[in-house]
């Protein structure tokens, strides 16, 4: 698999049969032309072992001659063959829900109503209520960042704690009840806040959780503070261009847990906050996906002076210039 988590409540997908180069070609493509919040993209090897199925995902209806017209530089007539069909409206939480057991990770335990009866007695256990909107994660991300947070918990207990791309609330829970202190949650999507904070009410952290609705830490809850711990759960794309913004939330000292990416993402996320002063402490591969926990120590892009900024020399390294979006 090349790409994606679903958009939150997708309505359309289209779907193409081709060869890997194309899919990964149109995977880049179509992950950089739309809006990663309503639409995603993914690609499969199919079990022939030599063509691949992209699909792409849309939360609104496709303009399908468009999307036509913007891959058919990359596969030329088979364009036209591209399928464009409607999905019913699904509850992806409880669907994600059902195919899996309980994940655990240290005392951290996510379950579903249907598995309480695997809570034991000294688990931190975090029950995710079905709702409409994508956001548990996948697990193996979920898991990762889960198993990143025991080891963080065992040198020290963050005094402030940040959740970008929260989704239905399960990393600021767990942050939630280890340290039972505020842990700051945003999300971009209105429906995964508002599920969110009705688990917040469900596993009694609601008074520990402050929840906002915004992208990455464009909000006065993350935007003028710093943070000993951050959780990014959620895509390549996003993440690289969410590098800038979120090491500027970090506090002096503080740990950056990623995830969302799958193997092949995982050196251009690592350049871009490399690029801000950030090095790879350690990395988790779990299903498929994988994890990264940052610290401070990198080669960080050096502060503009009057005089250079006049100059404009001190902007040449592109990363260090970006304006996240």
């Amino acid at each position: 698999m090349l790409e994606g988590l679903h958009p939150n409540r997708p309505t359309h997908v289209m779907r193409l049969t081709t060869d890997e180069r194309s899919a990964r070609a149109m995977t880049d493509l179509l992950g950089e032309v739309f809006d990663p919040a309503e639409t995603a993209v993914a690609a499969f090897e199919a079990e022939d072992g030599r063509t691949w199925l992209l699909e792409a995902y849309f939360a609104h209806p496709p303009d399908e001659a468009a999307i036509r017209d913007l891959i058919r530089p990359i596969v030329g007539e088979e364009a036209e063959r591209a399928a464009f069909a409607g999905l019913e409206e699904k509850d992806w939480v409880k669907a994600s829900l059902e195919g899996l057991k309980p994940v655990r990770a240290g005392r951290f335990l996510i379950h579903g109503a249907h598995d309480r009866a695997a809570i034991r007695a000294n688990d931190l256990a975090i029950e995710i209520e079905a709702a409409l909107a994508f956001g548990t994660g996948h697990h193996g991300t979920t898991k990762g960042c889960l198993l990143a947070l025991v080891r963080e918990l065992k040198r020290r207990r963050p005094r402030r704690v940040l959740d970008v791309g929260t989704g239905t609330g399960v990393l600021a829970f767990a942050a939630a009840k280890a340290l039972r202190r505020p842990v700051v949650a945003g999300d971009i999507d209105p429906v995964a806040i508002a599920v969110a904070r009705g688990n917040a009410r469900l596993n009694g952290v609601a008074p520990h959780v402050r929840l906002y609705v915004g992208p990455g830490t464009r909000h006065p809850l993350a935007r003028w503070r710093r943070f000993d711990l951050v959780f990014a759960n959620i895509l390549a794309g996003p993440l690289k261009r969410l590098a800038q913004s979120l090491t500027r939330a970090l506090a002096p000292g503080g740990t950056l847990i990623l995830s969302g990416l799958l193997a092949r993402d995982v050196p251009g996320v690592l350049a871009a906050y490399a690029a801000q002063g950030l090095r790879l402490e350690r990395r988790l591969d779990l299903d498929g996906w994988a994890a990264l926990v940052l610290k401070a120590g990198g080669a960080a892009p050096r502060p503009l002076t009057p005089s250079r900024s006049r100059r404009g020399s001190a902007c040449a390294p592109r990363a260090a210039c970006a304006v996240p979006r």
